[in-house]
């Protein structure tokens, strides 16, 4: 299909961007890779009058150690993510993860912040961070905040994020990993993942994220409960669906979902060293 007519800004910095935003407000939307954005402007689900382009904003792709944590511009390429050294010695789960994204072309196009702040359920880096705890820096016309991942989904592809604010940095904290796992259920390589799970391991927190098993992406907060009470990988594995809506489609029932869960859950925690 053809998405309703816009006009086409490209911003010259994030300030610019920003000053769009405030600008244009609701009726505005930003543009960077592209990929989640124009399928649903396509199919009309998405009707921006303005479409905002920072895509070409360099001082927004890095990739930082800023000492207790990792600094992730938001329109770092997943091609970046995925083949940093950086991030293979501090946080080599979302390394990992990065390079099951979507295909080569996805990859080498899509961003880390475009992904984090379309609020897909089914996209699979919001989990990561979910269980790497993750912290989001938002920047607008008042100054920058700093929101806890675990506070940024609000619904179905909506987020925390203020109409006139730009996702600007994900700060990823620097953790003594002893084990990670990233599991995706899926039918091709590139698809969207049926069930996907991450789950990571540290000395100073343990953390599963779940993909695709509600409205939004989620904390798998029975597991981690479980696992600080004791329990082993199998025993924390059978409260995977605590807390999930998993929904009905093409591909799964609600039930066959809530059991992929508890399975790849066992499987990732397993894979990181529990038993």
């Amino acid at each position: 299909m053809i998405p309703a007519a816009f006009d086409y800004v490209r911003a010259e910095s994030a300030d610019h961007a920003i000053a769009l935003l405030t600008e244009h407000g609701d009726e505005a939307k930003l543009l960077a890779g592209g990929h989640s954005l124009l399928p649903l402007m396509k199919l009309r689900l998405a009707s921006p009058t303005v479409l905002i382009d920072v895509g070409r904003l360099d001082d927004l792709r890095f990739i930082r150690d800023a000492g207790d944590h990792i600094a992730i511009g938001a329109l770092t390429r997943h091609r970046d993510l995925e083949t940093s050294d950086l991030l293979a010695e501090a946080a080599p789960l979302l390394r990992h993860s990065a390079g099951h994204v979507g295909d080569p072309q996805v990859r080498h196009r899509g961003t880390i912040g475009g992904s984090l702040a379309h609020a897909d359920p089914a996209s699979d880096l919001p989990a990561v961070v979910l269980a790497l705890g993750g912290t989001l820096v938002a920047s607008g016309p008042n100054g920058q905040r700093e929101i806890p991942i675990g506070e940024f989904y609000t619904g179905f592809l909506e987020s925390a994020l203020e109409p006139d604010e730009l996702l600007t940095e994900i700060r990823i904290p620097r953790l003594t990993t002893l084990g990670w796992s990233f599991q995706k259920f899926n039918r091709r390589a590139q698809d969207w993942a049926i069930v996907g799970v991450a789950a990571v391991r540290a000395e100073e927190r343990t953390g599963v994220g779940l993909v695709n098993m509600g409205s939004t992406p989620l904390f798998a907060a029975g597991v981690v409960d479980a696992l600080a009470a004791g329990a082993g990988a199998s025993e924390a594995a059978e409260r995977a669906a605590e807390g999930t809506e998993a929904q009905q489609d093409n591909n799964a029932t609600p039930e066959y979902r809530e059991h992929l869960a508890r399975v790849l859950v066992r499987r990732a925690l397993e894979e990181s060293g529990l038993r």
